[in-house]
């Protein structure tokens, strides 16, 4: 072999590696990480209750909108209000707008009082928030980073603010959500809402309210990625959550939700109760739904 021949031989053996570094890289970066989840759940947590009026409520906003940006999403804000309180869901588009038309959304707003905490001394405390609220949010800004930008569809992450301060004056529920879907305009093809999905005990049963094919399409995909024992095929609660106003406008719609979290709305709702597995179980879950349906 001479001295030309051995050059190209070297030169083509060092393009063949830079290739095999260059795409285990790129499919690295496609895997949903639980780990950087949850350092999403401790930074949103870290800011203090995501209450809404609050800085730590416009830090959590600013936050989202720069996470989407970063990775490419283009950001819309809508605004609303609830008397003197400003309300803002957050909302990422990607896609193409002649595709299949999917929305994931959960909420992001924590709640202004811990009514459910065993200690009636804390019923005024806020609540953290960790799983309520921090977790489907981190959820979906580690999507907004593996989602491959030529994917197939018109994909929407929506960050609902006002879904969690219910039974308080002047207050309701799932206020985000609603107004939303108030200003909607067409019909998305497919809705999943994400709510309470880091808890380290993980069971997520089908909701009574949502969209049946649907909740059986995602469950699938669980138990064929090997989430059986967190995704759990029976019918157990009935929940009003920011799933119903798309399903009251006939719109598929589901909500992904462990409603036997013990720490909900409590003081105790805090990051230790969140666990990477449970965030990775549901993140690739809707990752590989996305990919492959």
């Amino acid at each position: 072999m001479n001295k030309k021949i051995l050059f190209l031989v070297i030169i083509l053996v060092l393009i063949i590696f830079i290739l095999i570094k260059f795409f285990a890289i790129n499919k690295e970066e496609l895997i949903f990480s639980g780990e950087n989840a949850l350092e999403l759940v401790k930074t949103q947590v870290n800011f203090g209750p995501r209450i809404p009026g609050s800085e730590a409520h416009q830090m959590t906003v600013e936050l989202i909108q720069t996470k989407l940006q970063v990775n490419g999403w283009t950001v819309e804000i809508q605004n609303d209000k609830n008397g003197d309180y400003k309300i803002q869901n957050v909302i990422g588009k990607s896609g193409h707008a002649d595709s299949p038309w999917i929305i994931l959304a959960a909420h992001y707003d924590s709640r202004f009082f811990a009514d459910q905490d065993p200690n009636a001394e804390n019923h005024n405390a806020p609540v953290p928030g960790a799983n309520d609220g921090a977790s489907g949010t981190a959820i979906l800004l580690e999507l907004a980073r593996i989602i491959p930008k030529d994917l197939e569809k018109n994909i929407w992450l929506v960050f609902f603010d006002a879904e969690d301060q219910g039974n308080i004056q002047n207050w309701d529920w799932i206020l985000g959500s609603k107004s939303f879907v108030d200003q909607l305009e067409g019909k998305p093809d497919k809705v999943v809402i994400i709510d309470m999905v880091g808890d380290a005990d993980l069971n997520l049963y089908y909701e009574k309210n949502s969209y049946p094919e649907l909740s059986k399409e995602i469950w699938d995909v669980a138990k064929q990625n090997g989430f059986d024992q967190s995704f759990i095929p029976q019918y157990k609660f009935n929940i009003l959550d920011d799933h119903i106003p798309f399903i009251n406008k006939g719109i598929k719609a589901i909500d992904i939700i462990d409603f036997d979290y013990p720490y909900w709305h409590t003081i105790n709702d805090t990051s230790d109760k969140v666990s990477p597995e449970s965030l990775y179980a549901v993140g690739q879950t809707l990752n590989q739904w996305l990919l492959t349906k």
